[in-house]
């Protein structure tokens, strides 16, 4: 029997690419990215999308730090669209960073299905976000009341897929591997680590990706856990 269900945070209830586009819609008004050559907010947007994306899955596996990531993700959009390095506005990361974890865009059905969880269930976070973003998301986009424990990877010392920190999760809970699920859309980080640990998956696929072989059990909304709970 269920008891403790663990949630990852970015891209499975805080919609990161809805609130970073947001964002960086603000920051190329505010940078006036046109006169660098950057025509469309669109493309340069999809642009640092696709980096973002790579690194993130690199900073998973522990192949880069926390610093790389940051530092490269605008570098390499802005080379990448033809800017010198000399032009890319040096307060451009530092604004996003502060920005972006004020939004309070979540995924459709995120608190429905939260206020229905938590009465029978106990709900935690595991997140391989930056703590001091991770905090600020939970807190500006009311998230806190539905969670026991928000356990995040920069507090561990490991991110997911580490079996540690699954580990160190339930040990924090006071869970069992039987009575614990694990939800959250990056199949390598979520749904292959907590499986690898020995407790079950649910992968989250709101854009309906190819499901692979090893991923037992898939929603492409977040309403469909009310008919499984």
């Amino acid at each position: 029997m269920i008891k403790h269900i663990f949630f990852d945070l970015d891209h499975t209830i805080w919609d990161f690419d809805r609130n970073a586009q947001e964002t960086l819609h603000e920051l190329y008004t505010h940078y006036e990215l046109q006169k660098l050559g950057l025509t469309s907010a669109e493309d340069f947007i999809t642009t640092y999308t696709e980096n973002n994306h790579l690194l993130w899955a690199q900073y998973h596996v522990g192949t880069i730090t926390k610093e790389t990531l940051r530092s490269e993700r605008f570098k390499k959009t802005f080379i990448q669209l033809g800017v010198s390095p000399e032009l890319v506005p040096q307060q451009f990361e530092e604004d996003y960073v502060n920005l972006t974890p004020t939004r309070t865009n979540l995924f459709e059905g995120s608190e429905k299905v939260l206020a229905y969880l938590q009465k029978k269930y106990t709900l935690h976070i595991i997140s391989n976000g930056f703590k001091e973003s991770t905090l600020t998301k939970m807190d500006r986009s009311g998230l806190n009341p539905y969670f026991k424990n928000v356990i995040i990877s920069e507090d561990v010392g490991v991110n997911k897929p580490d079996k540690a920190i699954f580990e160190y999760a339930l040990d924090k809970a006071s869970a069992e591997k039987h009575e614990s699920v694990m939800i959250g859309d990056s199949v390598e980080a979520d749904i292959r680590g907590a499986q690898a640990y020995g407790i079950k998956a649910i992968y989250f696929n709101p854009l309906n990706k190819e499901k692979p072989e090893d991923v037992e059990w898939q929603i492409t909304h977040l309403e469909e856990l009310l008919l499984h709970f």
